[in-house]
């Protein structure tokens, strides 16, 4: 069991490649990374058969950044029939696990296959449950199945502590239609991600007070006003009318970039279209000036070299803080829901 596979949005496969790649280096893990564009999935391959587990202890899964999901395991072709009692025999190497997900790529293959995948599914689980290769809510790690084809499978295995809050990291969000654009998935991903849920309560709580950088049309702001804060919301675009009716937004018309509020806020969120270099800089400056104690804001990619740009910023946002004397967290992940960004989340501690 030398290979670790790495799903991914379709097009950042080389993205993971270098990720995987950096963080091997340091833990001085032999192998090496390979995948093929669009394929939504990478590989790094192992040079010993334990080290992809020791990869995946020295490193916590939701502090990577382009990796949706991961698992360490080995391929197994499947005949036509009789797919059951293959897997059962190829998974009697395995260790009992606790929970289990069939998974797909992120890939119009992968749409087709998961139709099959549920359907699948429930004569699997009940054969692993009988044949005592699975205890629901065991202490085992999670088997996580990865369907290539109806032909083949990747057998894998990751905690369900450390590797992704959903199956592939998709998030299963509804579109609110109340909402004025769809980008208000965006924000309500990152705080699944970032806060703890039993946390909600407490850092996402009615009455807080918050500022909405590029706001218009309000999709973010709608999030915020949802949650019953108060939102200063900073745009020369038109807000919705059903976010101004309720209250409890203040439209100013202003530049994003150079408005500064009078009094320091809970809650920082950005979603401007503009060099990432910048939107890292603002991010810093709120943050290490005091203006509000948390802060959500999207990064837009350069067209190459993008992990290393990504790793760069936060590495400039760290010393800059660092610099200030002040002491945050900082975390940056693609999620579903972005395209081509990544989005950080920085708390004062």
């Amino acid at each position: 069991m030398n290979l670790l596979l790495l799903h991914c949005r379709p097009g950042f496969e080389g993205e993971v490649c270098a990720e995987i790649s950096e963080h091997a280096a340091r833990l001085d893990v032999s192998g090496y990374a390979k995948a093929r564009p669009g394929s939504a999935l990478a590989e790094f391959v192992c040079a010993e058969p334990d080290a992809p587990a020791r990869l995946m202890k020295a490193l916590r899964f939701s502090e990577l950044i382009f990796p949706r999901q991961w698992a360490r395991g080995q391929y197994l072709a499947l005949p036509e029939r009789e797919r059951v009692e293959v897997l059962l025999e190829a998974l009697a190497a395995y260790p009992t696990c606790g929970s289990l997900w069939l998974e797909v790529l992120d890939t119009n293959d992968g749409k087709e296959l998961s139709t099959f995948c549920r359907k699948f599914e429930v004569p699997l689980r009940k054969a692993l449950i009988k044949a005592g290769r699975l205890v629901e809510g065991g202490p085992g790690p999670r088997l996580l199945l990865t369907f290539i084809s109806g032909r083949e499978v990747f057998l894998g295995l990751a905690e369900a502590s450390n590797s992704a809050l959903w199956p592939m990291g998709i998030p299963r969000l509804k579109f609110p239609r109340q909402a004025p654009s769809r980008s208000t998935l965006k924000l309500e991903e990152a705080w699944h991600h970032f806060i703890p849920r039993e946390q909600w309560e407490q850092r996402l709580a009615p009455e807080m007070t918050a500022v909405d950088l590029g706001a218009a049309p309000g999709g973010w702001t709608w999030q915020l006003v949802k949650r019953d804060m108060r939102v200063i919301a900073v745009d020369n675009g038109p807000m919705a009318e059903s976010l101004m009716d309720t209250g409890m937004v203040e439209h100013l018309q202003a530049d994003g970039f150079v408005f500064r509020p009078r009094r320091p806020v809970d809650w920082m969120v950005c979603d401007i279209v503009e060099k990432p270099a910048r939107s890292a800089a603002l991010l810093e400056t709120w943050i290490g000036e005091g203006l509000c104690r948390e802060a959500v804001v999207n990064l837009k990619l350069p067209m190459k070299q993008r992990y290393a740009e990504v790793r760069r910023l936060l590495e400039r946002i760290a010393q800059g803080l660092a610099e200030r004397g002040v002491k945050a967290s900082i975390g940056c992940k693609q999620l579903y829901h972005d395209r081509e960004e990544v989005t950080c989340h920085l708390r004062r501690l």
